[in-house]
Formats: structure tokens, C-alpha cells, sequence
């Protein structure tokens, strides 16, 4: 499992601003799901044969702003993004995590706990923003941690409504630090919508979740 190469993540399972998607976690059911553990990705963020996911206008109102490293949080970001028409923006990092799941797991371990949070590349036109990211050890993984702790303070007088692929755990304590983040660096006058979460080997199935979810926003 751990050896996997891109080539073994699976099929296309949809795509993005004209970016092709593969989930690797979609094809992992029942006692092979394991939560999410060992589920490989492409070393590259999702964007190994592709580039990040940039689709800006002028007139926009609203945006998606996601990470997504094997793949399924992609995936909802992108039937989101079908629903609504929002503009997108996907996060990037200046060093990839590794293929391999357990380097990935190691660097993120060592990350959370030296508070360490790895290194972007990178609102005022949007009234709605969805933030789109994974689950790691039950808590906010940590290039989203990054961008709001470097870009919270443009989050003000904003719709904020995180989205989320995770291992069957649920959300953790993931949207109160969306909060936090955001107000430490002077982020303001926000509202704050409920969370959708969807275990990562589901996020094929999900439509129906996605567009009760927009219902509500």
C-alpha cells in the first residue's frame, strides 16, 4: 500500500475547472478504508499532471478556497463549485508532502506539534467564502492553518462555511479554529455556517448531502 505510485490512485472520478481528479480513498471500502490510513497521494498535492486550480473573475460573490492532498476534498470542492459558479482557489505549498502516507504522516505530526506550519504560495469582492480542507488527528490540517493565520485578517464582514473530507472521526475542533485563526489576525464581523463532512472514500456519493448543504447557505 505504502509503495503505491501515482499510476495506482485510481480512475478519473471528475474534474475541476477543466483539472481531471482521482481520489485514491474512493476505492477504499469497508475494512480497507481504515479510516483514511495509508491512503496515498501524488507527491505533488493533487497537481502532478495538472496546475492548481486558479478560476478568478470580477464578478464573482462568492469563492472556494480548499487544500486537498490525495484527492477527495478536490472532488467536493468541485461539485461545490458546480452548484454555485463560485470562483476557486486552491491552496499550494512550496514543498509538497510526500507520496508515501507515512512521510506524510510523520512531517504533519511533527508540524502540528512544533506549530510549525508549512510555507504558501500564493478578498475583498467576495461576500461568501467556502473553505474546503482535510482532517488530520482530528483537528485542522495544517496548510489551512497556515493560510488563515497568514490571510485571516481579510476575512471580514464574511459568509464563511467550511467544508471537509475526514476519516470517519468528524470534524474535531477544526471549525473553532477557523474562528480563532481568522480573529487572531484581525478578522472580523464574520457569521460562521454549519460544517459539511464527508468521510473521504464517500465524497463520490455525497451530491445529495453537497446540495442540502448549499441550502442552507
Amino acid at each position: 500500500m505504502f509503495g503505491r505510485t501515482y499510476s495506482d490512485l485510481g480512475p478519473v472520478v471528475g474534474q475541476i475547472n477543466g483539472e481531471d481528479i482521482r481520489a485514491n480513498q474512493l476505492e477504499r471500502r469497508g475494512y480497507d478504508w481504515e479510516n483514511g490510513y495509508g491512503t496515498p497521494s501524488d507527491g505533488q498535492d493533487t497537481n502532478r499532471d495538472g496546475q492548481p486550480v486558479r478560476k478568478l473573475t470580477k464578478d464573482a460573490k462568492s469563492i472556494i478556497i480548499f487544500w486537498s492532498c490525495s484527492g477527495s476534498t478536490k472532488l467536493l470542492a468541485s461539485k461545490i463549485a458546480r452548484e454555485t459558479g463560485a470562483d476557486i482557489l486552491e491552496i499550494t505549498l512550496r514543498n509538497p508532502y510526500p507520496a508515501n502516507y507515512r512521510k506524510t504522516l510523520n512531517r504533519a505530526n511533527c508540524e502540528r506539534i512544533q506549530n510549525d506550519p508549512p510555507e504558501l504560495e500564493m478578498l475583498s469582492q467576495y461576500d461568501t467564502i467556502y473553505l474546503g480542507y482535510q482532517t488530520w488527528a482530528m483537528t485542522l490540517s495544517q496548510p489551512m492553518r497556515a493560510f488563515l493565520l497568514e490571510y485571516g485578517g481579510e476575512f471580514s464582514n464574511k459568509k464563511i462555511a467550511p467544508f471537509l473530507s475526514e476519516g470517519g472521526y468528524g470534524s474535531g475542533d477544526s471549525t473553532e479554529l477557523i474562528r480563532e485563526f481568522i480573529a487572531r489576525d484581525g478578522g472580523k464581523n464574520n457569521t460562521y455556517t454549519s460544517a459539511l463532512v464527508v468521510d473521504g472514500n464517500r465524497v463520490d456519493e455525497s451530491d445529495v448531502e453537497v446540495k442540502r448543504w448549499l441550502k442552507t447557505i
